[in-house]
């Protein structure tokens, strides 16, 4: 016996079988990820910290997936290009951006008007590390503890300066951090990344510099520079010797670092970014990948995207404070 469907009922039943036929190939689609290679996206130049942590877990991140993973560095303005560039990117698992803290939360406070938003137009992915900043200065400066330090500035206000990697970088905030908690004021003279910065501080041209640990252990070991304290309030192993600020009478409780974290466009499939997680979790976990990222003076972390977000969250904060008070601006 012949059922002769309604023509309505021919319409939802098609509709139907295109949905499952679509749901199909979507589904082996996931399951073929990736199928051509994987771009990181740096948005800083060549030879900066987010490069040569990029560099550090592309290898084996390409291992992992099956597939190459390149670094492409799209620097300038103050990260915003390459975030931009990742933002913008399809949602389709091939291109990931290495972020830190200046371009995913710190520009939007102190630039409202920039378009992006690292918190809304990102998914993280990972979370890479931690490390501390360090608070150096001039070999020949009068002093060798915090302590001292705040003494000369309190002796001759302003007449002390520090150098940062630029406006707006954790360095700058961490700069601003002490001189609120100390009551200090000292002149804050931004450059275009650590090393000028530390440049100018071994030719005795600035005071202090907030760097990173990275750019500044290799001065700090052979005494071109003095380190008075990393910027965590406990010491830090990857900093032997060196004093926390989080540690010091009056400054009780500083902690300050730079981070980095890996992120998707938003709208990228759940199931690539749970490949993607993986894999960088496994590869984060690898001995010799956890022994070069120290050697760059960041803690290997390896953490989930939702402890990621959460440490976001609290991070944010903290920017937000101390842009308020200082009144931080991106001029």
């Amino acid at each position: 016996m012949l059922i002769k469907l309604k023509h309505s009922s021919t319409q939802s039943l098609g509709r139907l079988l295109a949905g499952l036929v679509v749901s199909v190939v979507a589904s082996a689609a996931m399951a073929a990820w990736p199928e051509k290679p994987i771009t990181i996206v740096v948005p800083f130049a060549p030879g900066g910290s987010s490069d040569i942590v990029a560099r550090n877990l592309a290898p084996m991140l390409g291992e992992r997936l099956g597939q190459a993973v390149v670094i492409e560095n799209v620097a300038g303005a103050g990260g915003m290009l390459g975030t931009q560039r990742a933002v913008r990117a399809a949602p389709d698992g091939y291109t990931i951006l290495l972020g830190s803290g200046s371009e995913i939360l710190i520009n939007k406070l102190i630039n409202p008007k920039v378009a992006t938003d690292g918190i809304k137009d990102l998914s993280p992915v990972v979370f890479v590390g931690t490390g501390p900043m360090v608070l150096v200065g001039k070999a020949g400066l009068p002093a060798n503890s915090v302590a001292d330090v705040l003494a000369l500035a309190r002796a001759k206000p302003g007449t002390l300066s520090y150098a940062s990697a630029g406006n707006g970088t954790p360095m700058h905030v961490a700069g601003e951090l002490l001189k609120m908690r100390a009551d200090v004021f000292m002149t804050h003279i931004p450059y275009r990344g650590a090393a000028p910065a530390l440049i100018d501080l071994i030719g005795g041209q600035i005071d202090l510099g907030v760097s990173t640990l990275s750019a500044a252990q290799p001065y700090i070991k052979s005494g071109k520079i003095k380190a008075f304290a990393v910027t965590s309030a406990k010491p830090s192993e990857l900093a032997p010797g060196i004093p926390a600020m989080g540690q010091v009478k009056g400054l009780e409780g500083f902690d300050l670092g730079v981070w980095f974290g890996l992120f998707l466009p938003n709208k990228t499939p759940p199931e690539i970014l749970q490949k993607v997680q993986t894999a960088a979790q496994q590869v984060l976990a690898d001995p010799q990948v956890k022994k070069r990222l120290a050697e760059q003076g960041i803690s290997a972390s390896g953490a989930s995207a939702a402890e990621l977000s959460k440490f976001m969250a609290t991070e944010v904060e903290k920017y937000r404070a101390v842009v308020k008070a200082a009144k931080i601006t991106a001029e």
